[in-house]
């Protein structure tokens, strides 16, 4: 499997991600790597096609970000996209100069003939977003397009199949941009339609069982998608070799330690070791109210439990986790990449070094839509795959301040009732996530004629594609309403009920 593989070198872009997603949608697999990556490392990975992101920096700022001028040599199609473009003027011999007037947002691109990625010579709306632009083509390179500002806002060798594009095609605001980038992979890059489930289960199975032979692998569960899909495929590459292991750290939802249970036993046919810690979990929480520090001592004591469940096993070899794609991003995981870490996630180190297991992280690769594409392919039921996806550290990120039995409950019941009410009114498929958050507030009440001084819940539903970025989910004002009023009235000591209409960025999804 993928024989055929674009390269996206990352230089800082909020949209590097987007530009994979775009790539995958074409059913043509891709990685994101390093901007400065070694020539001889690049050549070796035989890439059909190179892709060069954005960024925020400039090409003549000191420490920008550069790649090896190599790259332009290896006789593999390019494709730069905004600042990708402008280094790429940069290193070849043309001229890069501050625009007079920045561009940011919807732009009038005007093509001045017609070229093989960008399509016939007709105009069409595009999304900017820079503060360079290249004032002066490089040998060998023609301007195609233009915007009312810019006069080379597209550019092409055609002979040496380097492009490059001042705009952003792989976000929505770009309306063309799916159709450029697959010309791009489909009629340049030579790509076919090789990046499917399928070949991935099956070229995960082959990896699995030659890492692990004979080997006993233990693996993690929470009834997520990802790590129900996770132990799904490794079960499917080596059944009884798997142990599952599920651990109630007290930070779950209402009912959930049940309904994890008879999932993974009765619709996975999978047997876990069911592990309840609550009261640990709960007991190193007490007035912690940083939410970094909630996360780590979490993990932590997560480590702990899962580690001494583990050694029951002494035979175990292997250690599986559920890492995705995003994960490794917001963790600043692309090595020697310019992107910054967000938060810590859970899945994202910890655990090997103390545990002194081999890692086996088969969904590494993958973006959220992927896995819940794959859990199809395996045949997970629905309630695996469009379960909204829940933070490894649970309710204790979405209590604002310290964590205690008390607000939990508060909070428990409160989720429950929007959960409930955006299913009853056909909403839950259509959000990507939405829970409740207990704020660290008090407000004054009025309820049977007395006065309250009661706590404050924050609804939060969004929508998105992938995580890296999210909408806030516009519901309607008469389900708001109703879920408002059943958690004033049935969740004792809350009296207030606000809408979080945020987006990601500059906010994340959950609040800590």
């Amino acid at each position: 499997m993928n024989k055929q593989k674009i390269i996206i070198l990352d230089f800082g872009s909020q949209y590097s991600q987007l530009i994979a997603r775009r790539i995958r949608e074409n059913k043509v697999y891709c990685e994101i790597l390093p901007y400065n990556i070694s020539i001889s490392k690049l050549a070796s990975l035989e890439p059909m096609g190179i892709f060069l992101s954005g960024g925020p920096a400039s090409v003549y700022a000191a420490g920008a970000p550069v790649c090896d001028p190599g790259i332009f040599h290896l006789g593999v199609p390019v494709l730069g996209i905004c600042y990708g473009m402008q280094l790429m003027a940069h290193l070849l011999g043309g001229k890069v100069e501050p625009t007079p007037t920045r561009e940011y947002g919807i732009a009038k691109l005007y093509l001045d003939k017609g070229d093989t990625v960008l399509g016939a010579a007709e105009n069409f709306s595009v999304w900017m977003s820079h503060g360079d632009s290249v004032s002066k083509a490089p040998a060998g390179f023609e301007s195609i397009a233009h915007t009312d500002n810019l006069a080379i806002a597209a550019m092409v060798d055609v002979k040496r199949r380097l492009f490059g594009l001042q705009f952003h095609p792989e976000v929505v605001h770009t309306p063309s941009g799916k159709e450029i980038i697959a010309n791009f992979l489909f009629q340049v890059c030579g790509c076919s339609l090789s990046w499917t489930m399928r070949s991935f289960v099956e070229h995960s199975i082959d990896q699995i069982r030659n890492k692990v032979n004979d080997g006993l692998v233990i693996c993690a569960v929470s009834g997520g998608v990802d790590s129900s899909v996770l132990a799904a495929l490794i079960h499917k590459a080596i059944g009884r070799q798997l142990k599952c292991i599920f651990v109630n750290n007290g930070l779950l939802r209402k009912n959930e330690a049940k309904e994890v249970i008879d999932m993974f036993r009765n619709d996975i046919c999978i047997n876990l070791d069911y592990v309840d810690a609550e009261d640990r979990f709960l007991s190193k929480l007490t007035d912690i109210e940083e939410p970094e520090l909630k996360r780590k001592i979490i993990g932590n004591e997560f480590i702990s439990v899962f580690q001494e469940e583990a050694e029951k096993f002494d035979d175990a070899k292997f250690l599986a986790q559920g890492t995705l794609y995003p994960d490794v991003i917001e963790s600043g995981g692309i090595s020697s990449g310019p992107a910054a870490t967000i938060k810590s996630h859970h899945n994202v180190g910890g655990l090997p070094e103390r545990m002194n297991l081999k890692l086996i992280e088969p969904l590494r690769d993958l973006f959220k839509d992927e896995v819940r594409m794959l859990a199809r392919e395996l045949g997970l039921p629905d309630k695996v795959i469009k379960r909204h996806p829940f933070p490894g550290p649970g309710l204790a990120v979405r209590i604002i301040g310290a964590v205690n039995k008390e607000r939990l409950e508060i909070l428990r019941k409160a989720d429950a009732i929007f959960i409930d009410e955006l299913r009853s009114a056909n909403m839950y498929d259509k959000v990507w996530q939405a829970f409740v958050v207990l704020l660290p507030i008090r407000t004054v009440g009025v309820m049977g004629d007395e006065r309250t001084y009661d706590q404050v819940i924050a609804v939060r539903a969004v929508t998105a594609e992938d995580a890296m970025t999210a909408d806030w989910a516009q519901l309607p004002y008469d389900l708001l309403g109703k879920i408002s009023s059943r958690i004033i009235n049935e969740v004792k000591g809350v009296n207030r009920v606000v809408y979080d209409i945020s987006s990601k960025p500059p906010s994340t999804i959950e609040w800590e």
